[in-house]
């Protein structure tokens, strides 16, 4: 196995390096360049197989790390190549799964004909299942090379092994550590409307579509699409955006921006002391991230809310396990066989615990084992929420007074900080942070509400852009009402589609203009965002050398 891994890593690493020119060798200054691959997320490879096999396929194993940069995921995909330990890892998932596609309990759903003999090779099944699978698995169609190819190997493992099934097997072993499954690629060509210049391809915009709207590869219907040109066209353009818009499988792409816009992939490193926080338990970590996605994909998806006041919602979703860690009276009036499931929850008006910065995804995931952060929380807050950068401490601070939670002098992370802060070279980046996260410090380490920290009363007050306010609830309303709250989702969502900042344009302006005059209906924004011509824009090689 070891070395099939590394031949197929020396396919893939060089997939990283800068995309070739489009010009040829005596072009002096290429117009273009061909976009970077983008490594494709756990998430979207765990839907994608979903999508493509069915919810019954269970995606086993663990994922070589992402890497965040702009402040998403979907940006560092651009830089990010895959080791060769990460295509063991990868290996082992795509064996697991091709293993359930061709099992005896499957193989009559997923595999779209049946051998003359399922102890012996057969060509035309074999070519059958290639062609339709790889179209979907690869988000485009396979060469009659790469076929001939595959159906090869697959009759040779069959006859080797004397399984027809365990052929097929193998071939998908391999289709889903390929590059062309793990890497979205965008391929040019030709522009025959515009002499002399390039577009993506249909099938790199039906990619960067599904990824986008759905977090998965595109469906059938989005593939013919790309095959006939319908994607090329603004009117094609438009229908396949507004079905994919309103289809249930939006959710999913909405899912994947927000994890991946508030740092959700940093509770794989996240832990409290239990002998604290009894309360936050494995389940109650998983599900202090679903609560979050539920909240939001209830108001901004079902409900059709603004986005500002997703940070003042009262509405919400409890089980059983956040309720007691949270010590919130829920009343389920039938279990219905679940013990332990979602029940949706109001909080009464004014309760400080309404919007999902009061929520234990933030509070709890920016805060050590073992006490609260309000600095974490407010670094958060500003990079997370407002796209505002806080530099990084100097290398030589000390953060003793600050982690010692048992010094008498200092019973409250207010005091501690204050005490930390006196330095000159602490007291700069503290002035950007500490102001909004100590509001927040009525909720402790695990998310769970308090209102005393050492025998001593928790001092809320606080500080944004000169606006003063008090606790979480004030916080939320000064948050909502924050012109760069806004501002920093537009970015961050063209960003999650396209894996770059946008261009300060007048056609970015109408989009931010269209996002306020919808009183900030986020799905309307990324389907003006897959509108725009922007979205599929190649980078000029200026873009690229900066």
């Amino acid at each position: 196995m070891l070395k099939r891994v590394l031949v197929l890593a020396a396919s893939v690493l060089p997939l990283m390096g800068s995309p070739a020119s489009l010009s040829s060798a005596t072009d002096p200054v290429p117009a273009v360049v061909a976009p970077s691959p983008l490594r494709i997320s756990p998430a979207f490879y765990k839907q994608s197989i979903i999508d493509i096999f069915g919810p019954s396929i269970d995606v086993e194993g663990r994922f070589e790390p992402e890497e965040r940069e702009e402040g998403l995921m979907a940006v560092g995909a651009r830089k990010v190549s895959v080791t060769d330990a990460g295509l063991e890892l990868y290996d082992d998932i795509a064996r697991g799964i091709a293993a359930q596609v061709v099992d005896e309990k499957r193989r009559t759903a997923l595999i779209p004909c049946k051998p003359q003999s399922a102890t012996a090779a057969d060509d035309a099944c074999a070519r059958t299942f290639v062609t339709q699978t790889g179209r979907l698995v690869f988000r485009r169609p396979l060469t009659e090379q790469e076929i001939a190819t595959k159906v090869k190997l697959a009759g040779e493992a069959a006859t080797t092994l004397k399984d027809f099934y365990a052929g097929l097997g193998a071939i998908l072993g391999d289709m889903l550590i390929a590059p062309d499954f793990l890497f979205r690629h965008r391929a040019i060509e030709p522009d025959p409307a515009k002499p002399g210049e390039y577009r993506l391809d249909g099938y790199s915009k039906a990619a960067q579509l599904a990824a986008f709207l759905w977090n998965s590869a595109p469906d059938d219907m989005l593939l013919t699409a790309a095959a006939t040109g319908e994607l090329h066209t603004a009117d094609g353009l438009r229908r396949q955006v507004d079905r994919m818009a309103s289809s249930p499988a939006l959710e999913s792409g909405v899912r994947s921006f927000f994890a991946d816009m508030l740092g959700f992939a940093d509770f794989e490193t996240l832990a409290k002391d239990p002998m604290f926080f009894p309360a936050y338990t494995i389940k109650a970590k998983g599900q202090t991230q679903e609560q979050t996605l539920r909240t939001i994909v209830d108001h901004l998806i079902i409900r059709q809310g603004d986005y500002r006041d997703l940070f003042t919602t009262p509405r919400t979703f409890l089980t059983r396990s956040l309720a007691a860690l949270y010590n919130v009276p829920l009343v389920e009036l039938a279990d219905n066989g679940q013990p332990d499931r979602w029940i949706p929850f109001t909080y009464p008006e004014d309760d400080p615990r309404a919007g999902i910065l009061s929520q234990a995804s933030f509070v709890a995931l920016h805060s050590p084992s073992g006490r609260s952060s309000p600095t974490l929380r407010g670094k958060a807050l500003r990079e997370n929420i407002l796209c505002q950068r806080v530099p990084p401490p100097p290398g030589d601070v000390q953060f003793n007074i600050v982690q010692d939670t048992s010094n008498p002098l200092y019973k409250t992370a207010r005091q501690r900080l204050t005490a930390h802060s006196t330095s000159p070279a602490c007291a700069g980046c503290h002035k950007i942070t500490d102001p909004i996260g100590l509001s927040l410090e009525n909720f402790d380490s695990s998310g769970a509400w308090r209102i005393n920290e050492n025998g001593a009363e928790i001092d809320t007050n606080a500080e944004l852009n000169g606006v003063k306010f008090n606790g979480a609830a004030g916080l939320a309303k000064v948050i909502r009402n924050d012109a760069a709250l806004t501002g920093c989702v537009t970015r961050r969502v063209y960003a999650f589609g396209v894996g770059a900042q946008p261009p300060r344009n007048d056609e970015w302006k109408a989009i931010e203009k269209k996002f306020a005059d919808s009183k900030y209906n986020f799905p309307g924004l990324m389907r003006q965002v897959a509108l725009s011509s922007m979205f599929f824009a190649l980078p000029s090689t200026q873009e690229t050398a900066k």
